[in-house]
């Protein structure tokens, strides 16, 4: 249904469901010269690349998406979408002049789901800018030119008419409801309805007028496209720009439309009053029907007429008293309510790393849905499998509301991170915090151990003596096909570079029979370990004589044995929580496998999370960092040291020079040390 392009770490698409319509064809539409819209509102034009925030199981994770915008003032101030731009961690904008440019969020409402952003100066005195035009001046037929960058691409635009001037979602289509950060943006919002192509990509960029006014952010795509009405936007765009956020009035009525057996000809019915709400204290009732609220007159018969409603309420006066006339069996009566600032639905989330728990403070719906007698405590949104939260017994879990640490109260996520902080030191042991927590309708207490380290070194496994050869079992098909049948022992496959045994002379090829004189048995395929269970009898530095057969005749080699080098497992290994990625030490195997080119002298990324800053930089698994911001990265040591001098020093970008195979290449990861 959006028409967001968002780019997930499987590179796919997230597309709404789309409602095939006929196309419209309006010969006195096409009348309309293109050019003047162009040359108006296509130099205003961004296509705008996103680092954005989701949080899924205890953790935040990062992700890629591309939407469009429209620059609305010379100070570089762009409208877009909320979906596009409202949980940004980092934003580029590409100007209709190839420009990139890098923009910070401003403030976002997911109710009508408009964000707006700044441009950075970037040595620019002035942006071009579009103007805004009276959205409720179109009518049904008006030519409009939709403008964006589709499925990401360069800037485009597109014509049609406009097919419905207040289009809304049917009542009874309830999965076409546009649900962002639990708001219904369809409570406030009735889409111009277009059929200007718009694709996936096309979000948060301006449906223009033939004068070249902007007068929609287009949004949706079913069949129809769908924009945002301009006088809308520009009144949450403004509000923004002023104050950062956009403060709506709240009552507690659940309204709807009259029932069609009503005969009531003026009104809107109260399907329901929230508890505690300003219209519960003021007396009103579920059944009134509200007639006249501040003065105005309402009438709500039909769906189209909610948004209206809607916005008659988000724009009352808060904290002063205003008149309700309601309608009760029949009889007039007059209230007074008293509106409050409207709450945010779902309050923003954050990652608690040494909890491992995503986190937001309790709503005043949330409350009330789950029958608390205040706000107070933080969510638990979701919880990380096998984490400090998810490993307490009993387990604290997604929903719970975590209400006490250690005897102290907590009031909201502030209060919960500054005693995270006074728990937890840098680089310390985890601590045990004894937590009080609700789940469902129990108050139950819990020990956490909180806290992460960087990952301990693992411990080393005794050390042996070693014959420097990869080998195979000298099968007896294998010995028949040599022309060899008596002969048992093993065939060397490869010969560790600069080792005793390439020292010695041996080659691949090359057939050990006996070691020392002494005869091998080995024939079957499960005799695969018997050589080196054989050399690990001897001590480290002795010299055995190999009994080799080469080119059907038989040599005799002396070769020093080697320490058993140091398996992926037994190397030193480093987990970074800011980027998200593990690294360790490379290993002999690793050169020695053909996993990591011989010359090459770096740590090898090991693990990499779905979701993470690394991940977004497109940092691999198997990728081996030779540098990072310039400096050699050749081993674990150096590699801690520089990931905690960039902790401290807070850089924008981090740039790795890794080497992928026999490729080398640089990798730019950026991140957000915001939170």
């Amino acid at each position: 249904m959006l028409t967001l392009w968002r780019i997930t770490p499987k590179s796919s698409l997230r597309w709404g469901a789309a409602l095939l319509v006929a196309p419209i064809f309006i010969p006195a539409a096409r009348a309309a010269d293109p050019a003047v819209a162009i040359a108006a509102v296509k130099p205003a034009l961004v296509r705008i690349l996103v680092a954005e925030t989701d949080y899924d199981e205890g953790r935040e994770s990062k992700s890629e998406a591309a939407g469009s915008g429209v620059i609305v003032s010379a100070e570089g101030y762009v409208v877009t979408n909320h979906h596009v731009a409202g949980h940004a961690k980092r934003l580029f904008c590409t100007l209709s002049d190839r420009e990139q440019v890098e923009a910070d969020l401003v403030g976002t409402d997911p109710l009508t789901d408009i964000s707006v952003i700044k441009l950075r100066p970037n040595g620019h005195t002035a942006y071009p800018f579009a103007k805004w035009g009276d959205s409720s001046a179109l009518k049904v037929g008006d030519p409009v030119f939709a403008m964006g960058s589709p499925m990401a691409l360069s800037q485009s635009v597109t014509m049609g008419i406009v097919s419905n001037a207040e289009l809304v979602m049917p009542d009874f289509a309830s999965g076409y409801a546009m649900k962002l950060d639990g708001e219904d943006v369809g409570a406030l919002v009735r889409w111009i309805g277009h059929d200007a192509k718009i694709s996936p990509g096309n979000s948060g960029g301006p449906l223009a007028n033939a004068a070249g006014e902007v007068i929609g952010i287009n949004e949706i795509s079913m069949g129809l496209g769908g924009a945002i009405p301009g006088n809308l936007a520009r009144a949450v765009s403004d509000e923004i720009i002023a104050k950062g956020k956009v403060t709506r009035a709240w009552v507690g009525l659940e309204p709807q439309p009259r029932l069609k057996g009503s005969t009531s000809e003026k009104g809107v019915l109260i399907g329901g009053v929230l508890p505690g709400s300003p219209a519960d204290k003021a007396g009103v009732k579920a059944g009134d029907m509200l007639v006249r609220l501040a003065g105005q007159d309402v009438s709500v018969r039909f769906m189209e007429q909610m948004p209206q409603f809607n916005q008659l309420v988000a724009a009352l006066p808060i904290g002063q008293p205003v008149e309700a006339v309601l309608l009760r069996a029949g009889q007039e009566a007059k209230v007074s309510l008293t509106p409050q600032v409207r709450e945010e639905t779902e309050p923003k989330q954050s990652e608690s790393k040494p909890w491992g728990i995503a986190i937001s403070n309790v709503s005043h719906m949330k409350m009330l849905e789950m029958k608390r007698a205040s706000a107070d405590g933080v969510l638990v949104n979701s919880v990380r499998p096998g984490g400090p939260c998810g490993n307490a017994k009993p387990a604290i879990g997604d929903d719970d509301i975590i209400v006490a640490v250690n005897g102290q109260p907590v009031k909201d996520v502030a209060a919960f991170t500054a005693l995270t902080n006074a728990l937890v030191k840098p680089d310390a042991d985890p601590v045990k915090a004894l937590v009080t927590f609700e789940h469902n309708a129990e108050r139950l207490v819990t020990v956490v151990k909180v806290g992460a380290k960087d990952q301990e070194d693992p411990g080393l496994e005794a050390r042996k003596a070693y014959l420097p050869v990869s080998t195979q079992v000298l099968t007896q098909e294998i010995a028949a096909a040599l022309k060899i049948p008596e002969r048992k022992g093993f065939r060397i496959t490869r010969v560790d570079a600069g080792s005793t045994a390439e020292k010695a002379g041996l080659h691949i090829g090359d057939l050990i029979v006996a070691v020392d004189g002494a005869p091998l048995d080995a024939r079957q395929p499960e005799d695969a370990d018997a050589l080196a269970e054989l050399i690990r009898q001897y001590d480290i530095g002795a010299v055995v004589e190999l009994t080799l057969v080469r080119n059907g005749q038989p040599v005799k080699q002396k070769v020093s044995l080697a320490e058993t080098p140091l398996t992926p497992r037994e190397m030193k290994r480093y987990r970074d929580e800011d980027f998200e990625f593990t690294a360790r030490d490379l290993s002999v195997m690793d050169k020695t496998s053909n996993r990591v080119e011989t010359s090459v002298n770096g740590v090898y990324v090991e693990e990499v999370s779905e979701g993470g800053w690394a991940a977004l930089g497109r940092l691999n698994v198997g990728d081996v960092i030779l540098s990072i911001d310039g400096k050699p990265t050749p081993n674990i040591e150096v590699l801690r040291e520089q990931m905690h001098a960039i902790r401290t020093a807070h850089p924008r970008d981090v740039v790795l020079h890794v080497a992928r195979g026999v490729e080398q290449f640089y990798v730019q990861m950026e991140t957000d040390w915001s939170k």
